[in-house]
């Protein structure tokens, strides 16, 4: 197209609203409000996948990512709210396209090298300001476009209902929530998406523009809505202080739940955008369907689907055996999806007359701030262990009690006492979490911080031979150590003489001042293989690893080698740093059961292979429940052109074993080809051609999941 031709198309784009029936305004706002909630969601995984590997690939981090995008929702939604309340439409019209602008200036969106971490930083508010500073003001633009346009739509057509795009609104947020992980990730590289991404806010300028002009052309004197049995039956409702309580009460409640899901998922599995995506789609969801019409909300039904849904997973809590992965994340989901249901279902009945609507948004966005902050702030200080699921739920049940005007609480004239029973059940759920253990296992600590929850066991006191003191992070432990004496210095939990890392060490070919890294501390099991003359260095990003594995363990102490902890994610302190010059690198960093995916991919080895000497070798631990580590690292190898070999240790609960596998990788080939190691070595499966080779832009978990 010439540049002649682009000019009049766009300024047609701008006169548009000059020609068109005055009678379909909602065509002019319908464009800006789905491509602005299409951008303002897409740029979440965006961003997230963009830092998630400067801070050690935590699911909080996605956690902390939320936390600004609700509060900086909330920012849109009171601008919105300010200038629709206080100034004149055109005075509207001419601030908000110079915001818009002001946006554009920032552009693009690609995070500076200069905000990684340096050390063991507090990561919460680092992200936050990292955040801030790279999509900030856009992401402030984007939030305050579906109050806004509903505001301005209200003043040219005050006849019809705007709460239709607020709908459509979250309809494209879904869209982009959905087409990430299937579309856009696998297609696109990190920078070509945030180049795109910029493009396309420029589009939505266009648009917004439009709407701008169409307001400052077509406003009309507000006034109350008529005609419309909808509008007229929300004018009777009251909003009195209760109902706006509630506003807040009710969001907050299923903000909540959608972060502690969340963060339950990722904890189990990974923390992948796709794992993010899941929960927030089911959350707007139930926005899409609550607020498209009052008849999809089938309250009887849906608080049946939420008792029951609570009553399986207090079930699931009690039990022994874990679900299959597929299984946990679908009960989950429902859980979290009969709850969003019950409680924005209940938030709309409440809704207003549409001329509060943008202080009625503007609550709803403040009850999700609320749930956010309380979720990645207030709960790491508040408990030990992940309590806010089960709290969330209890909370929820008693907003939702509140929300009916004839229910036990209020009036008691109308039979909603068996919604009850979704508090005992809540309760028995947050008894069920918190007594765990038994006569024979007793937590002698717990600690919990922006890593997530740590607990030091003491088991079979009774028994002097089994006496030990074991690490539990999440739901994975992460090593032990014996009080017998006979056994106190002993290598055991994954890393025993037979396991993938104690094969490496002892045979290795040189036995003397030998230079050994390692990614993840543990309990510092790995120092018992230390002799004087060898340097260990370990790699930790949590401060709180560090501080149990010097106080309630002393295979660090005891080592006679020199031991050197570095503070701060592996992969970054590594990058930064000169090469080590590693005989061995042994690469065992869970998080809970979660893997790292950071740490496996191209570009992650690359780095691991900078920093180890020609003839070094990598122990590699891919232990994991729900996914089969070992074909992607076969194909890392392949790629790498690495030798490897395959270890499977079988659990001895007398010596203190855990199961485990390990996959060893060099490129000498004299290593993998010693009697003790090739005898110890199983066959792998051949099978590299159905998985992807693993990048920092391009993880494809589905293919390895373990069913």
């Amino acid at each position: 197209m010439s540049g002649r031709r682009s000019f009049f198309f766009v300024l047609h784009l701008i006169l548009l609203p000059r020609y068109m029936n005055k009678r379909t305004p909602i065509l002019i706002y319908a464009p800006a409000v789905f491509l602005g909630a299409f951008l303002l969601f897409q740029v979440q995984p965006l961003i997230g996948k963009y830092i998630l590997p400067w801070f050690g690939g935590s699911p909080e981090v996605w956690t902390t990512c939320m936390l600004f995008f609700q509060v900086f929702l909330l920012g849109g939604y009171a601008y919105a709210h300010f200038i629709v309340r206080y100034l004149s439409p055109r005075t509207q019209a001419v601030v908000h396209v110079a915001v818009i602008i002001a946006a554009l200036a920032v552009l693009p969106i690609i995070p500076a090298a200069a905000w990684k971490p340096q050390g063991a930083d507090y990561p919460t508010l680092r992200i936050l300001l990292l955040l801030s500073a790279c999509i900030g003001l856009p992401y402030f633009v984007l939030s305050a476009t579906g109050p806004l346009m509903q505001g301005w739509f209200n003043r040219t057509n005050p006849s019809a209902s705007p709460y239709r795009l607020y709908s459509l609104s979250n309809a494209g947020s879904l869209l982009a929530l959905v087409s990430y992980p299937f579309i856009v990730e696998p297609a696109l590289s990190r920078a070509t998406q945030a180049n795109v991404w910029s493009w396309s806010l420029g589009a939505f300028a266009v648009f917004a523009g439009v709407c701008a002009v169409w307001l400052w052309k077509h406003h009309q004197p507000q006034k109350l809505p008529t005609g419309e049995k909808d509008a007229c039956r929300n004018a009777q409702v009251k909003t009195s202080w209760g109902i706006r309580l509630l506003w807040l009460a009710l969001p907050a409640g299923a903000s909540v739940e959608l972060l502690a899901v969340t963060n339950k998922i990722c904890q189990d599995v990974a923390v992948i955008p796709f794992l993010w995506i899941l929960p927030l789609c089911l959350y707007l969801l139930s926005f899409i369907i609550c607020f498209h019409h009052e008849r999809w909300y089938v309250r009887p039904v849906f608080l049946g689907i939420f008792i029951v849904s609570i009553v399986a997973v207090v079930l699931v809590r009690t039990q022994s055996v874990e679900l299959p992965v597929i299984q946990q994340i679908a009960m989950y989901s429902a859980v979290l999806f009969a709850c969003c249901m019950v409680c924005h279902g209940e938030l709309y009945r409440l809704r207003p007359d549409p001329k509060h609507l943008t202080g009625y948004y503007l609550m709803i966005a403040a009850g999700g701030a609320i749930g956010g902050v309380f979720v990645a702030v207030i709960a790491p200080l508040l408990f030990n262990t992940y309590l806010e699921l089960h709290l969330g739920l209890l909370a929820c049940c008693l907003f939702v009690l509140l929300a009916d005007k004839k229910s036990m609480l209020r009036q008691g004239s109308r039979r909603w006492v068996w919604i009850g029973l979704i508090v005992l059940v809540g309760v028995a759920a947050i008894f069920a979490e918190g007594h765990r253990g038994n006569s024979n296992k007793i937590a002698v600590s717990n600690s919990r911080n922006f890593f997530g929850v740590l607990t030091v066991w003491e088991n079979d006191r009774s028994d002097p031979a089994m006496h030990r003191y074991v690490l539990q992070h999440g739901t994975t432990f992460h090593g032990l150590q014996f009080v017998d004496p006979q056994k106190h210095s002993q290598p055991v939990a994954y890393f025993g003489k037979n396991s993938g890392a104690g094969l490496a060490i002892r045979f290795f070919r040189r036995q003397e001042n030998r230079h050994i890294g390692v990614v993840g501390l543990g309990v510092g099991t790995i120092a018992a293989y230390g002799k004087k003359g060898d340097r260990i260095r370990f790699y930790e990003i949590n401060p709180a690893v560090d501080r149990i594995a010097r106080t309630r363990f002393s295979y660090i102490a005891d080592c006679p080698a020199r031991v050197d902890v570095i503070m701060g994610d592996a992969r970054l302190s590594m990058e930064a740093e000169a090469p080590q010059k590693f005989d061995l690198l042994i690469l065992d960093a869970f998080s809970s059961d979660a893997v790292p995916v950071h740490l496996l991919t191209v570009e992650a080895f690359e780095i691991f292979l900078k920093h180890l000497k020609p003839d070094g070798v990598i122990a590699m631990h891919v232990s994991t429940v729900h996914l089969d580590l070992q074909s992607v690292i076969w194909k890392m190898a392949k790629h790498l052109n690495l030798k490897t070999a395959w270890i499977k240790n079988d659990e001895n609960d007398a010596e203190g074993i855990f199961a485990s596998d390990w996959i060893l990788l060099t490129r000498d080939e004299s290593f993998i080809n010693q009697e003790a190691v090739r005898t110890a070595a199983t066959q792998p499966r051949r099978d590299f051609d159905r998985i992807d080779l693993w990048t920092d832009d391009h993880i494809n978990l589905f293919q390895i999941l373990k069913r």
